[in-house]
């Protein structure tokens, strides 16, 4: 992690979520070597776990891209099993989420064939 927090071309984003009486919490945390922290707050209602997840990260792959000479993005979530949602299109629920974040990808990926995700 250290070695990545040194490196221009590495965005890290720390997201995580929290629900509490029907009010939802997402919280994005990303840093990039040129870049001063980034903290990002957003609260909604009325929203499944799943959901809220999805849009905390989807935010911080947002962001991420939106930083110039960024070829490899760390996310680190708590929700790896949320994670697997996002290519799976079969799950009606969360394709609005999967295709925003599937759409950010594919412009990151279009860049440059060698860029990366990893969660």
């Amino acid at each position: 992690m250290l070695n990545t927090l040194s490196d221009p071309s590495t965005v890290v984003i720390v997201s995580d979520t929290s629900i509490k009486n029907n009010i939802a919490i997402s919280i994005a945390h990303i840093h990039s070597f040129s870049n001063p922290l980034e903290k990002t707050l957003y609260h909604t209602i009325k929203v499944m776990s799943t959901e809220e997840k999805l849009f905390a990260i989807k935010c911080g792959i947002n962001q991420a891209t939106q930083i110039s000479d960024t070829s490899h993005i760390i996310i680190i979530t708590n929700a790896l099993y949320t994670t697997q949602r996002i290519f799976d299109s079969t799950i009606h629920p969360y394709q609005i989420q999967a295709i925003a974040i599937s759409k950010y990808l594919q412009m990151f990926f279009k860049e440059h064939l060698s860029n990366s995700v990893k969660f």
